[in-house]
């Protein structure tokens, strides 16, 4: 089969020129509406503004972020392991964050370019949300993090806890000690199968110095765990949580041990 490009070309500018349009709104802006649409099936609202040096300008009039704030916490996005994503990916893009605004400078002869581009930034960024689904570890430990302290309360939380007066203790730390009622309560987070397998380790470590304490592990999803390694971790380790989705067996299973 041998190609006409100049007729294939001109065929896939009319289809792509069908799907983008230009239209005024009764409130005076001018939108473009594009084939660009979030999973429920909202579509994508980007405008165009005239800039003062007689550029142009893309613009969402914050409607991406208020979009996503129906089921997510915005600020989670310019915090931790979001916020570093978010950034690099608004600085890749060049779009900017303005109070909640995103925007994008543009030529009239890169207008066209700028909005696949600007579209695809904002398909970025809604997929930072697949984060609280199916959290990547440093995700995982910022929410492990914020939730032990809203539940726990700093005074009876010590992160990176060393157990004092023991030998090579640096070697083992905890990654959280929690006062408690009757024995000392120390927290795992389990993101990962290397981290089951270190966290084995360490529990095992003190049960074999004799020190007394009880454990709670907290896996960012304990399905990915493999099952040898489930095994073992639990033969060692005491209560567990299967996810930080699980909030109510989490705080259930801290209360009933808190110090009074």
């Amino acid at each position: 089969m041998s190609f006409d490009l100049t007729s294939l070309q001109d065929r896939l500018c009319q289809t792509l020129c069908g799907e983008v349009r230009l239209r005024k709104t009764p409130q005076g802006f001018h939108q473009i509406v594009t084939p660009f649409t979030f999973s429920d099936g909202d579509a994508f609202q980007l405008y165009l503004e005239e800039t003062p040096g007689g550029g142009v300008r893309l613009t969402d009039y914050g409607h991406t972020l208020m979009h996503l704030s129906y089921e997510n916490e915005i600020d989670k996005f310019r915090e931790g392991t979001r916020g570093k994503i978010f950034e690099h990916l608004l600085a890749e893009s060049g779009v900017r964050d303005e109070s909640g605004q995103l925007t994008l400078d543009a030529t009239l002869d890169t207008l066209g370019s700028r909005i696949l581009q600007f579209g695809q930034a904002i398909t970025r960024i809604y997929d930072l949300t697949l984060l609280n689904r199916s959290r990547v570890a440093g995700t995982f430990y910022d929410d492990l993090n914020e939730m032990l302290r809203r539940l726990v309360g700093e005074d009876r939380l010590k992160e990176n806890y060393i157990i004092p007066d023991q030998p090579n203790a640096d070697d083992y730390p905890i990654d959280y000690r929690v006062e408690a009622k009757g024995p000392q309560l120390f927290l795992f987070g389990i993101a990962s199968r290397d981290k089951a397998r270190l966290a084995t380790i360490i529990i095992e470590h003190w049960l074999r110095h004799g020190v007394n304490f009880d454990s709670l592990l907290i896996f960012a999803d304990q399905q990915e765990i493999p099952r040898a390694d489930l095994a073992r971790l639990s033969n060692a380790g005491g209560e567990m949580v299967a996810s930080l989705d699980a909030a109510d067996d989490l705080q259930r299973k801290l209360m009933r041990r808190i110090a009074a």
